[in-house]
């Protein structure tokens, strides 16, 4: 498969969880039938054919969606890099531990949630958190924090060792239609300290076509976690459309950076 991402400035990460939901729905209880569908595989390989750079699933406790199987066979077969999203706790670390997927990023977990409400709290976690990195980055894996836009959280990333941040875009995404300038000048200031601090800057949850012209105001990003809106769109178009869509959308990042570079 050619590599279609080594050039692109900001890179496209292809969450496929809700590809697993689907799937649940259906065959939770027959996991092992030979037609459980849609298949993760199928579906990790079509984002990566149109130009995804990673595939990035969450391992759940509560395994609502992705199951430990699939995290082995996309581990195994897929042609460009894994992402595990993951809570800190002894079982999935286990897990991670040995399947050693390319990036691990750390978010919170709370069973009553339908999805992940904020971002991990860096500055108050206790040291199992730094022991859960040492043995990430030990075993050869990158670690990143999914953290709200702040600087405390931020300052906090550093301090645990941890190579990246995840920042959670969420607010600014629902702020989107009363215009979410708040939230984006949070996001703008807490990706120029962590790269300051010489953190990688990730950016994801709620982001889409629209609001991701304003995001793009946002420096020092590297890569977007992309899921529910490529999985919703990929309803009516295809997944694969979908995820071109996106990475057209996304190239623009590189000119608004030059011209950000020229006006400085």
């Amino acid at each position: 498969m050619p590599d279609t991402s080594t050039d692109r400035l900001l890179k496209l990460g292809v969450n496929i969880d809700h590809v697993a939901t689907l799937r649940q729905a259906r065959y939770a209880l027959l996991p092992d039938l030979p037609n459980a569908e849609p298949s993760l595989l199928a579906a990790a390989h079509e984002a990566e054919a149109n130009g995804a750079d990673s595939i990035t699933v969450h391992l759940r406790q509560d395994r609502r969606h992705i199951q430990d199987r699939d995290v082995f066979e996309l581990r195994e077969k897929i042609h460009t890099k894994l992402n595990l999203e993951m809570g800190n706790t002894p079982e999935i670390l286990q897990i991670a531990l040995r399947v050693k997927p390319d990036f691990v990023c750390l978010v919170p977990e709370n069973r009553q949630e339908i999805t992940t409400e904020g971002g991990l709290d860096v500055a108050g976690a206790g040291e199992s958190l730094r022991s859960t990195i040492d043995q990430l980055r030990t075993a050869g894996v990158r670690v990143s924090l999914f953290i709200d836009p702040d600087s405390h959280q931020v300052r906090a990333a550093k301090a645990t060792g941890a190579e990246m941040i995840e920042l959670h875009t969420g607010a600014f995404a629902n702020a989107e239609v009363a215009g979410g300038r708040a939230e984006l000048a949070q996001l703008k200031e807490a990706a120029v300290l962590a790269h300051e601090l010489g953190l990688q800057v990730n950016a994801g949850h709620g982001i889409n076509l629209v609001n991701l012209v304003r995001l793009m105001e946002v420096p020092h990003l590297a890569e977007l976690n992309v899921g529910h809106h490529l999985v919703s769109r990929a309803i009516f178009g295809g997944l694969g459309a979908a995820v071109r869509e996106m990475l057209a959308m996304m190239a623009c990042y590189e000119k608004w950076n030059e011209a950000a570079a020229t006006a400085t």
